[in-house]
């Protein structure tokens, strides 16, 4: 398993020729094998980047995405993605879009292994992918967003989504990727007692559909190699430095923790909006815990002395050999990134990498 110290979330600020291609490919400007082509220069870029400062574990940068979620799950047979509620988004610019199923859900082709493949080919070092967790298929309109026609059974619906899940875990495998990373902003949702009051309308029981979640997860990665890891990502929202959630992992956490077979929970903790450490005495001593102690929200630069004092804090709960630090979330989980410029991303996550060195001698 991984014994990295310095960790980043996944996604990265992309360039602007980036971006110009891909608003030339969606005008038919460009055709698809040339936004590739730009698409690999600025994922070699980005890992480059990523190993000057000194991480061991890289990401693409998601630079092959539109969003964190939204390129996955279009790729899924059975589902329409919809524009959101205005509801859901707190009165921020940024809206979630829903999913709904409209039809037996599967997979015709890998949908992320070839974006593995060719990150692992340009390092050396570890190649983490990311994926959206399997609650997104649900969350937004519960039942109600799941075809009775194609599913009038909603545990035949689950199980669809678990085998969907696992295919694409051991197509991952089969081309060697080793570290996995689930990103479930969802499950902090149930934090919120306006969104659980939204499941309740729906006609739903938080806590049960809770259960369900994370019965789900672990249906999902039931298969997996023991020599795989497996991380989740818990945030409360991250989109153009906006949020959905907050409160205290308290209320989630003796369920979350104790229950998920995964390896490294990467969590949120950059301001009061997080709460404090005392929800990491549910953790246990088998897991990895990433924090995330330095913001993407906004440009300002850490602390570093403080930040360290903060690590010694959570020690009161988790031994510091199984901790680790990381930004708190990805610096841009839709394609227009948050806040902050080229120069504060780099800045910050070379913060990431000084602080894991003098903690722990080591990235």
């Amino acid at each position: 398993m991984l014994s990295s110290r310095a960790e980043t979330v996944g996604s990265f600020l992309r360039p602007d020729n980036l971006l110009r291609a891909r608003d030339d490919f969606k005008t038919g400007r460009i055709a698809a094998a040339e936004l590739r082509a730009i698409e690999d220069e600025a994922i070699r870029d980005v890992a480059a980047m990523q190993e000057n400062i000194g991480f061991q574990i890289l990401t693409d940068g998601e630079f092959r995405r539109e969003n964190w979620w939204g390129d996955f799950v279009a790729q899924l047979r059975g589902v329409e993605i919809t524009e959101g509620s205005a509801a859901t988004s707190f009165d921020k610019s940024y809206v979630p879009k829903h999913v709904r199923t409209t039809g037996k859900l599967g997979a015709d082709h890998a949908i992320v292994t070839a974006d593995y493949q060719f990150l692992a080919s340009i390092t050396q070092r570890a190649a983490k992918i990311t994926i959206p967790s399997p609650t997104r298929l649900h969350f937004h309109g519960g039942r109600a967003a799941v075809s009775r026609s194609a599913y009038p059974d909603i545990d035949e619906f689950f199980a669809d989504v678990a085998r969907v899940y696992r295919d694409e875990i051991a197509r991952l495998e089969a081309a060697g990727c080793r570290y996995i990373q689930v990103d479930d902003p969802l499950l902090t949702y149930f934090l919120s007692p306006k969104l659980r009051a939204e499941i309740i309308a729906e006609g739903d029981e938080p806590d049960r559909r809770l259960t369900t979640y994370l019965e789900l997860l672990n249906q999902c990665l039931a298969d997996r190699q023991s020599n795989t890891t497996v991380g989740i990502h818990l945030c409360r929202g991250n989109a153009r430095s906006e949020w959905i959630s907050e409160g205290t992992y308290e209320g989630i956490a003796e369920r979350c923790f104790g229950t998920l077979d995964v390896d490294r929970y990467l969590l949120e903790f950059d301001d009061e909006r997080s709460g404090s450490f005392d929800s990491l005495r549910f953790m246990p001593r088998s897991k990895t815990v990433v924090l995330g102690l330095i913001t993407t929200k906004t440009p300002q630069l850490e602390n570093k002395e403080l930040v360290k004092q903060r690590l010694e804090q959570a020690t009161r709960f988790v031994a510091l050999d199984r901790l680790a630090i990381s930004p708190q979330c990805g610096f841009a989980s839709v394609v227009e990134g948050n806040k902050v410029s080229h120069a504060d991303q780099r800045a910050k996550l070379q913060l990431v990498v000084e602080i894991a060195q003098e903690v722990w001698g080591t990235a």
